[in-house]
């Protein structure tokens, strides 16, 4: 099922004008996420430091957004990062528009260790595409990004829907991730399910990628599984959680939407910031 976070006509509005600071400048465009007015009385709003970097993806072909979230008040500089994947038919800025940023100043502030996330603009199940390759991007390309940006390499991995493919696909290969968390993960026991998504070529490709098939690579610690109850991909789920034994796993109310995956996030990134060592 294709993913379709939530966009609000404020959320559009919000990121338009950050493209169009990068655009016209050929820097980062710095953006602080809009918050709600609060009565004089109340705690300070739950802001956080927003940064767009507009890079070129030579392994994708095209310029890509290179999302920045970090805490409010704490510099970026030597955090931990936590890489967020996006689903299908949306993009990095999903994730502001999910409310991430807010939810990642709230866990810090109830006692979470910071760290950053940095979210970019996939597509293809984060798999090859002809010239299209948004894996190879992941892997050749984005720790370069993350250095020049005074980050640390990346030891944690979150993924939605088709990002949560992508996410197991990649923690597979990367023994220095310690965390990785999944949100309605789009996985597939079996062939014709995955053949009807039209990604993969041939079923040798689903077969060298599908995380299902190869549940014995996954990280063994520091791996959690969030999916609704009413969610199409509920049964891939459900045998991702009985083969791979993750560390929390959580079935809860809610279907395939943005509204599920913003209440699930503040769990999802208590789970995350102490494992990120």
């Amino acid at each position: 099922m294709r993913s379709k976070p939530g966009v609000t006509r404020r959320g559009l509005l919000f990121g338009s004008a950050a493209a169009l600071v990068s655009a016209c400048t050929g820097r980062s465009a710095p953006v602080v996420a809009p918050t709600s007015a609060a009565p004089a009385s109340s705690p300070s709003p739950l802001k956080a430091s927003i940064t767009i970097h507009r890079r070129h993806s030579a392994a994708r072909g095209r310029d890509v957004d290179v999302v920045l979230m970090t805490p409010d008040g704490i510099p970026s500089t030597g955090l931990p990062v936590c890489v967020a994947l996006h689903g299908r038919g949306s993009n990095a800025r999903t994730f502001m528009d999910l409310g991430l940023p807010a939810a990642l100043t709230a866990a810090v502030r109830s006692g979470t260790p910071p760290f950053a996330v940095v979210a970019v603009d996939g597509s293809h199940y984060w798999m090859p595409d002809g010239d299209d390759d948004p894996h190879r991007m992941l892997t050749d390309e984005l720790p370069g990004w993350l250095s020049e940006s005074g980050l640390r390499p990346m030891t944690g991995l979150l993924g939605i829907s088709m990002g949560g493919f992508g996410a197991l696909n990649l923690a597979r290969l990367r023994r220095d991730v310690t965390a990785v968390a999944t949100c309605s993960a789009a996985l597939f026991r079996t062939w014709p399910e995955a053949r009807s998504r039209h990604i993969f070529a041939s079923q040798n490709d689903w077969t060298a990628a599908e995380p299902l098939q190869h549940v014995d690579e996954l990280p063994p610690r520091g791996l959690g599984v969030w999916c609704g109850e009413e969610d199409p991909f509920l049964p891939a789920n459900r045998k991702l959680i009985t083969s791979a034994k993750p560390e929390v796993s959580r079935i809860t109310p809610g279907a395939h939407t943005s509204e599920y995956w913003q209440g699930i996030l503040p769990e999802v990134l208590r789970f995350l910031g102490p494992r990120l060592t």
